[in-house]
């Protein structure tokens, strides 16, 4: 049995992934047999880089996409890492292991690849969504020397750190940001208030509009805008609100209305 054969499996079975399905409709394939493969075989975010790195068409516009996903296991009982955690496609709490995946996406060919991913577990390594985050950053600018200028990711990862991490390195981020987040946009005149508490004028709506960020985020320009193109077969967030950092614009975070956070 062969990597190849269990991708093939993986494929081609829509509704049963199962070890038991597989070997049911497998040739000279035991459940035992591949239990074994499975529980032997590794397949880590360097080995993933080594079989993609040759097949990817870098890009001067190019985006690295940070977003976790869970694999449902809600049938198991004694599975390791298996925990009870929000999934966003089940819009609530399941039984399930998380990744948090990193894409790069071309968007003048419309093609993207896994280039890394991380698995959270916590209580064997100590390691939150975040670190893996910048972890897999910092790799994809040292060592694997990818060519992007924006970096995508989930309000999840919109925190103070890692904004000003994708700063340090030269790129911009592009986020929703949640409706809760305290923002000033008279420039000092009134106090910190709700995203979702904003006013909006037809040109803010359009371009964008400055603001300060509680954190202290003194130093970024943040846009909100409505004209990004997609990143491929990627479902698109749908925030009320985007963040996006400008490099090297003068003073202050900033927001825009969005109907989605896309790349292009």
């Amino acid at each position: 049995m062969t990597r190849i054969d269990y991708c093939q499996f993986l494929a081609s079975s829509h509704t049963n992934f199962t070890m038991t399905y597989f070997a049911d409709h497998a040739n000279g394939l035991s459940h035992d047999a591949i239990n074994r493969f499975l529980r032997n075989d590794k397949l880590t975010g360097r080995m993933i880089w080594e079989h993609v790195q040759g097949d990817i068409v870098p890009s001067s516009r190019g985006c690295l996409v940070f977003d976790d996903s869970v694999l449902d296991k809600g049938h198991s009982h004694c599975i390791e890492m298996v925990k009870r955690q929000y999934s966003g496609n089940a819009h609530g709490l399941i039984k399930g292991i998380s990744m948090v995946n990193c894409l790069y996406v071309n968007p003048e060919t419309q093609q993207y690849w896994i280039v890394d991913y991380r698995i959270y577990d916590p209580q064997n390594d100590g390691k939150t969504k975040l670190d893996h985050v910048r972890e897999m950053l910092v790799t994809a600018v040292a060592s694997k020397a990818l060519s992007f200028n924006r970096v995508l990711m989930d309000s999840w990862y919109a925190t103070k750190d890692l904004m000003l991490l994708i700063d340090s390195l030269g790129k911009i981020f592009y986020c929703p940001i949640k409706a809760n987040r305290q923002v000033d946009d008279s420039g000092g005149v009134l106090r910190y208030r709700r995203v979702d508490s904003l006013e909006w004028r037809e040109f803010e709506n359009e371009h964008g509009k400055s603001i300060s960020h509680q954190q202290k985020i003194s130093y970024h320009k943040n846009q909100m805008d409505t004209s990004f193109q997609s990143y491929p077969k990627c479902a698109p967030h749908q925030p009320s609100v985007l963040m996006t950092c400008g490099i090297s614009l003068p003073s202050t975070c900033v927001l825009s209305c969005a109907t989605a956070a896309r790349c292009g």
